[in-house]
């Protein structure tokens, strides 16, 4: 019996008409929730990013200021508009764009966040008390992620967790989320990466596999366990004739072999994609109510 398909947009759209009815219970009173958002240069891939956000917020009511910057914006420059909506009352939560230009430090600029306003939860106060289990802003995709699963109805604690990938914005943070002793956590959790020997060995005793590698085909059906929860983090362009822009998007798991092995599975587009943004604005409707009520 093929998977049931996990649907980010349905998940994302109920969670966004949660977010309208706390925003407006917010401006109640007298606070609109408010996003900051830095863009350095024209990544086509980030600048779609952002606009889609602009979108979401204007929708869900959330103050929205955007800044896009030349690519040639130096550090310091950058720094210092940091440091502005840092001290600005009406921002709630930053947003630097990743990547940045190749001159500027990304890590001294994310360090320059206001902790408080980390909404993106990459500063290494919030990734240093996600990692000891205290209260912090989550990584926005990993966040999602858990959504998913959890909305959908998935057991996650005492199941064996699978993670492809230890990126610092996918792998690394979703392994210490799941692990917490908490709930929509409390699981066994196992990492692989591009070092893992026989990385089948280990995603075939996956309850739920969650694949972040960033290459198209890194799980195929015979290396997962029937009945497994899979969740496809990757989002990858590969050439298509077929398609007016001569290429489709693709995850990181064969979707189609896949799908008839496992129990749910997440599109590629259409799962995880679209909770990205809808837990930036989670996090951002979280501080400011922390400023109604620290």
């Amino acid at each position: 019996m093929p998977a049931k398909i996990i649907d980010g947009k349905q998940v994302a759209a109920e969670m966004r008409a949660e977010l309208k009815t706390e925003v407006a219970k917010l401006q109640e009173q007298g606070i609109t929730p408010g996003l900051g958002v830095i863009l350095v240069g024209e990544d086509p891939a980030s600048t779609s990013y952002v606009t889609a956000k602009e979108k979401a917020c204007a929708e869900a009511g959330i103050y929205s200021d955007d800044n896009r910057l030349p690519a040639d914006t130096t550090q310091e420059d950058l720094i210092a508009k940091v440091k502005e909506m840092n001290a600005d009352p009406r921002i709630h939560g930053i947003l630097v764009q990743l990547p940045l230009p190749k001159h500027i430090d990304e890590d001294a600029v994310i360090s320059t966040i206001a902790p408080e306003k980390d909404v993106d939860g990459f500063t290494p106060g919030n990734v240093g008390r996600l990692v000891i289990g205290q209260e912090c802003f989550m990584p926005c995709t990993p966040h999602g992620v858990v959504q998913l699963l959890a909305r959908s109805g998935v057991e996650i604690g005492g199941s064996h967790v699978v993670v492809v990938g230890r990126s610092n914005i996918v792998g690394k943070p979703i392994a210490n989320m799941l692990l917490q002793k908490k709930p929509n956590a409390n699981a066994t959790v196992t990492i692989c990466h591009t070092g893992t020997r026989d990385m089948a060995a280990f995603t075939r005793q996956a309850d739920i596999l969650i694949v972040a590698a960033g290459r198209p085909n890194t799980v195929t059906a015979d290396m997962m366990k029937p009945g497994a929860a899979v969740i496809d983090v990757g989002v990858n362009r590969i050439p298509d004739e077929t398609k007016k822009r001569g290429y489709r998007l693709v995850g990181d798991v064969d979707f189609e072999s896949v799908k008839e092995t496992a129990s749910l599975i997440t599109p590629v587009p259409g799962g995880v994609g679209p909770m990205t943004i809808t837990m930036l604005m989670v996090n951002t409707v979280e501080s400011a109510k922390r400023h109604v009520q620290p």
